[in-house]
C-alpha cells in the first residue's frame, strides 16, 4: 500500500514539473502550467482509485461500447460530412464532435450496465476466476439485519468475502425505522444499529451498491435479481425468500438452519433436565423450552407446571420451523432425583436440630 503511495506521488510531480519546464498551454505562465499538470495527475489517480472498484465484466462491457460508439460517430460524422454544406465549416466540425463524444459516452455507460451479462468463466484462464471472486458476494436482505444474529455471526469469523447491502433495502429499513408504529420503529432502528456495528468490523468489507429494478416492485424479488447479476448468495432468515430464491435457482443462507444446526444433539432414552412452563396441547402434557428455544414436550407432567423435573427422551423431530423434543415423565425418576438432591438439605437440618438440642442441654 505504501510501495502504492509513493508510485502515485512521484506520477503528479513528473506530470507537474512536465508541464512546467515543457509549457504544453504556451500562452499560460510557466508556474499555471505546472498547476493544470498537478491538477490533471491528481484526476488521473483519482479516475484509477475508482476503477479499481469496478468488476472485471462491467470494465470490458464499457470498452466493447465505447469502441462501437466511437466507429458508429466516425459512420455518423462521416455521412454528416459528405452531405452538409461546407464541410470544413466551425458548425460542422462542432457536430462531429459532439457526435463522437455523445456516442461514446452512451457506449461506455451502456457497456458498463450490461456487463454483468457476460460470462467470462466460460472463456477459462484469467478470465475464469472472475466467477469465483463474484462468488465471495454475500447480500444481505432486510429481515436478516434486523433479526441481529447476523452481527454475532460475523463477529466469529465465519463469514468471507464481500457483505452487499443494496440501497432498496436501506430504503426499506428506513421506512420501516420512521413508521408510526412504535414496534415496527423500533425494528427498524434496531436494523440501522445492526448496520452501523457491522460496517465497524475491521475483518469485513461492507458495500453498499447502487443497483435498482423500477420494473420489480417486490424487494424480495429486487434481492433475487441483484443475486442474479452478481452471482452470489442471499443471507436471510425469512423462510418464503429461501423458497422463491431456490425457485430461481439462487443460492441461500439462512441462519435459521444454522441455529437449528447448532443446537444440542439429544438423543432418545436419554435423561434431561428441564423447567415445565404451562400446559401442552395434548391430555397431560406439559412443555418446557431449552436455552436455544427449543421446545421440549413432555408426556404425564401437566401437574409439574413450574417445576424443574427429570425426563426421558423418547423422540426428536426436526421441522422446518426448528427442531421438538418429545419426553416423558416418570415418577419414579422424579422421586430418585428429589431425593438425591434433597438428601444434604436433610443432613443439615439434622446438624442443626442436634446443635440447638445440645444447646439446650447445656
Amino acid at each position: 500500500m505504501i510501495d502504492l503511495i509513493i508510485i502515485r506521488v512521484v506520477f503528479v510531480a513528473v506530470l507537474a514539473l512536465a508541464a512546467y519546464f515543457i509549457g504544453p498551454f504556451s500562452n499560460e505562465q510557466a508556474w499555471v502550467n505546472g498547476l493544470i499538470g498537478l491538477v490533471l495527475g491528481l484526476g488521473i489517480i483519482f479516475f484509477e482509485m475508482r476503477l479499481k472498484q469496478v468488476s472485471l465484466k462491467r470494465l470490458i462491457g464499457a470498452a466493447f461500447g465505447s469502441v462501437l460508439g466511437i466507429i458508429g460517430a466516425f459512420l455518423m460524422s462521416t455521412v454528416i460530412e459528405r452531405i452538409g454544406p461546407g464541410s470544413g465549416s466551425v458548425a460542422i466540425r462542432f457536430t462531429q464532435l459532439a457526435i463522437l463524444l455523445w456516442m461514446t459516452y452512451i457506449g461506455l455507460v451502456v457497456g458498463a450496465s450490461k456487463g454483468d451479462m457476460l460470462n467470462l468463466a466460460a472463456l477459462g484462464g484469467v478470465f475464469g476466476g472472475e466467477k469465483t471472486a463474484k462468488k465471495a458476494f454475500k447480500i444481505l436482505d432486510t429481515s436478516v439485519i434486523i433479526d441481529g444474529r447476523i452481527a454475532d455471526i460475523a463477529e466469529t469469523g465465519f463469514l468471507d468475502g464481500v457483505l452487499v447491502i443494496p440501497q432498496f433495502v436501506l430504503r426499506e429499513l428506513q421506512l420501516v425505522a420512521d413508521s408510526a408504529d412504535s414496534m415496527k420503529r423500533n425494528r427498524g432502528r434496531r436494523g440501522l444499529d445492526i448496520l452501523q456495528r457491522i460496517q465497524k468490523m475491521v475483518h469485513l468489507n461492507v458495500q453498499i451498491v447502487e443497483d435498482d429494478f423500477p420494473h420489480v416492485r417486490d424487494v424480495d424479488m429486487k434481492l433475487i435479481e441483484l443475486a442474479k447479476i452478481y452471482d452470489c448468495k442471499i443471507v436471510t432468515n425469512d423462510f418464503n425468500l429461501n423458497k422463491v430464491a431456490q425457485l430461481h435457482g439462487v443460492e441461500v443462507l439462512n441462519i435459521n438452519e444454522l441455529a437449528n444446526a447448532l443446537k444440542p444433539i439429544v438423543l432418545p432414552g436419554e435423561t434431561m433436565r428441564v423447567f415445565i412452563l404451562k400446559e401442552g396441547k395434548e391430555y397431560n402434557q406439559g412443555v418446557a423450552y431449552l436455552d436455544d428455544g427449543t421446545m421440549v414436550v413432555v408426556d404425564n407432567a401437566k401437574k409439574m407446571i413450574s417445576k424443574t423435573i427429570d425426563i426421558t427422551v423418547t423422540s426428536v423431530l426436526q421441522t422446518t420451523a426448528g427442531k421438538m423434543i418429545f419426553g416423558r415423565f416418570d415418577d419414579r425418576i422424579h422421586s430418585v432425583s428429589s431425593e438425591r438432591h434433597d438428601r444434604p438439605q436433610r443432613k443439615a437440618a439434622a446438624a442443626e436440630a442436634v446443635t440447638e438440642r445440645t444447646t439446650i442441654e447445656s
